[in-house]
């Protein structure tokens, strides 16, 4: 068993700026809060999740074929909707791009760094694309920028062999 600080310094270490730490939080919170079997939780389908007022619930899926309804501790809960958000999120992405014939790997970032580089390439400012993105540095907004990537024509006619 874990001690409450050291629950609480687990769930606080984890890093949910990413989809799998926003997931990693929502499934430990369900289980520390809500006492949840992990393969209940693991057998949860996103209709599990629902909310009544401003509550929301848990439909666990035990053993035997039975449920359990119990309801969402508020830390869970705000867990279990930011993971929700971000995964409907990345999902609706992979799901319009590859329906244009994108590649699989664009993801969220790829409309941040697209907008960026369009936005230098239109004669922008890298200071102001770093103010529009919120960014503290103009360094992070340089590694969006994509317009180093590019090589031109006239780059590559100044080789004189």
């Amino acid at each position: 068993m874990l001690t409450a600080e050291e629950a609480r310094g687990l769930l606080d270490s984890i890093d949910s700026s990413t989809l799998i730490g926003l997931r990693d939080r929502a499934l430990l919170g369900l289980m520390v809060y809500g006492f949840a079997r992990i393969s209940a939780a693991l057998a949860m389908r996103v209709e599990d999740y629902y909310t009544q007022g401003k509550r929301s619930f848990f439909r666990l899926h035990e053993k035997g074929g039975k449920y359990l309804v119990i309801p969402a501790h508020h830390r869970a809960q705000a867990w279990t909707d930011a993971y929700i958000a971000r995964a409907d999120a990345l999902a609706m992405i992979k799901r319009r791009a590859g329906r244009a014939g994108l590649p699989a790997k664009i993801c969220a970032h790829s409309f941040r760094g697209t907008g960026i580089t369009e936005y230098l390439r239109a004669g922008g400012t890298l200071e102001t694309a770093a103010r529009i993105a919120g960014h503290e540095s103009t360094r992070t907004t340089q590694l969006y920028n994509r317009l180093e990537d590019e090589v031109s024509l006239d780059e590559i006619e100044r080789i004189h062999i």
